[in-house]
């Protein structure tokens, strides 16, 4: 795309945003992508305020109803897996994840592992990771080197959004 096709935005961070001109275009798409997905899922799943414990109930609830289905997630689980374990420890990924407290650190960790397998659990976790890649990127911490290496975690956690909203959104 040249300069006259670029929107007025496009521009402005190619010019201002830090190491924003040398994010190849499928990482900056993946991110775009993510960005309007999980709007989509925070309307439609999260009743427009997504939150830890907000999203634990929606995954309790989907376990009591039946409907987790948590095979459908087995490709991104074992990304997610392969990315924050390996060699019998955590990579150094792992801990720029910035679990919080109320972000069921030890769960999280547990379901990386493989120590905790149980299907609610597994989908917790994952939402979990998709949750702190959300906050990471909207506040900032993903600018702190470029937002570099990204395309295949949010291509991941955009297939886990597109699998939750159509199993459990109102998309018609």
């Amino acid at each position: 795309m040249n300069e006259k096709e670029q929107s007025a935005s496009m521009q402005w961070l190619e010019a201002r945003a830090p190491a924003f001109s040398n994010l190849p275009d499928p990482d900056r798409q993946a991110i775009f992508e993510f960005t309007f997905l999980w709007s989509l899922f925070e309307a439609q799943i999260m009743a427009n305020f997504a939150h830890p414990a907000r999203i634990r109930e929606r995954v309790d609830l989907w376990a009591k109803e039946g409907t987790l289905d948590a095979g459908l997630y087995d490709v991104e689980l074992d990304y997610f897996r392969n990315r924050y374990y390996t060699d019998g420890r955590l990579t150094y990924h792992f801990p720029h994840l910035h679990l919080r407290p109320s972000d069921h650190p030890d769960l999280v960790q547990a379901v990386v592992e493989g120590t905790n397998d149980t299907p609610r659990d597994r989908i917790l976790a994952l939402l979990m990771i998709v949750w702190r890649l959300r906050n990471n990127l909207f506040h900032g911490a993903k600018w702190a080197y470029g937002l570099r290496d990204q395309v295949e975690n949010f291509t991941n956690a955009n297939r886990i959004l597109m699998r939750i909203l159509d199993r459990h959104g109102q998309i018609g």
